[in-house]
């Protein structure tokens, strides 16, 4: 064990661990921001997209003076429908959560690559802003050309991918019911026999 202890590399991790736990423990809040968007096609033919921004505070402490900017929707791709791209709020005390949603409607068709959105946050103990980014969001392709969905679409390739294992499955199932049936019922015979 004192050879475990004296190796330089055993010594050097357990240094960085305590650092690392020091620093993760500091009284400072951490932001943590996830963004989502989905696609709605309305039955006009516009397609809308609603974004919703769900921001953390995993820290330890409450981040005052929180903005959130989300100006990766450019003008001539989107319109406003509802809500704001940004928002800001007072404070986001350690542990809590705020959540911010608004809605576009497409101009122009195309894939659309979404930047994170930017949170700034103030720390009583800093004088500067401190900056947060949220998850970028997936590429949406917007007012694609989709065919319509079949109604028992998803049955045909669920047995087209296992309708094979299905049907052996259940020959196996049938095969054990029919032998187990006809021993149950001379089983009962055999006891009203005994009486």
């Amino acid at each position: 064990m004192a050879t475990l202890i004296g190796n330089p590399l055993i010594k050097a991790l357990i240094a960085l661990f305590l650092i690392s736990a020091a620093a993760a423990t500091g009284d400072a809040p951490f932001i943590v921001a996830h963004k989502k968007a989905s696609l709605t096609r309305l039955k006009s033919g516009a397609e809308r997209v609603s974004v919703s921004i769900d921001i953390y505070n995993q820290g330890f402490s409450t981040a005052y003076d929180v903005s959130l900017a989300d100006d990766s929707w450019p003008q001539d791709a989107f319109d406003v429908v509802s809500g704001n791209t940004s928002q800001s709020w007072e404070r986001l005390d350690a542990g809590g959560l705020l959540s911010h949603s608004f809605e576009l409607e497409a101009k122009r068709q195309g894939m659309f690559y979404g930047a994170p959105a930017v949170i700034t946050f103030r720390i009583p103990t800093k004088s500067s802003l401190q900056e947060a980014y949220s998850t970028p969001i997936l590429p949406l392709d917007v007012l694609a050309e989709r065919p319509p969905e079949k109604k028992f679409e998803w049955a045909k390739r669920l047995l087209a991918k296992y309708g094979s294992q299905i049907s052996v499955i259940s020959i196996v199932v049938l095969f054990i019911y029919l032998i187990a049936i006809p021993s149950k019922s001379s089983a009962a015979k055999a006891s009203k026999k005994k009486r």
